[in-house]
């Protein structure tokens, strides 16, 4: 047997998924539900029904998100750090790079947003960032350059 994935969420990540996987069930489902027997009802000929395949396709996607988030939520592994002394899944981490200061927080890949700054503990700033203390610099390499960063805060 293959070893699952491990998925690393804040407990806010997890509380958001449950939400989502809640609407999900609840509302989405007896949507595509009630779309597919509209669709039905258009056409005697389902074969060549268009409104009728994308609903289905509707369905298909939703089913696999479903699918998705019960995996992700059975296996995973709730981060609560509560030691600021080192970067972790969960902190806010204010960094320093030349004179520009920014503030990301570190969270597992299925949180990640980098419109709101949320970045992956896989990504190659998350990696560099993981276990260093105030103080630290991290250097991420990137196509064109390497970039150092230095640690100011924790949170």
């Amino acid at each position: 047997m293959a070893n699952k994935k491990k998925y690393y969420l804040t407990p806010e990540g997890y509380k958001k998924l449950k939400a989502e996987l809640k609407h999900l069930r609840e509302v989405e489902v007896v949507n595509v539900a009630e779309k597919i027997k509209e669709a039905r009802e258009l056409d005697s000929d389902i074969l060549e029904n268009n409104v009728y395949d994308a609903v289905v396709e509707e369905q298909t996607l939703l089913e696999n998100r479903i699918a998705e988030i019960e995996d992700i939520l059975a296996n995973a592994k709730i981060v609560e750090n509560n030691d600021k002394n080192k970067v972790d899944i969960g902190d806010v981490v204010v960094v320093k790079a030349e004179e520009n200061i920014h503030e990301f927080k570190l969270v597992g890949s299925e949180e990640a947003d980098p419109d709101k700054k949320y970045i992956s503990h896989e990504s190659p700033l998350g990696k560099a960032l993981l276990g260093a203390k105030v103080g630290d610099v991290v250097e991420v390499e990137t196509p064109i350059t390497t970039i150092k960063y230095k640690v100011v805060s924790i949170k």
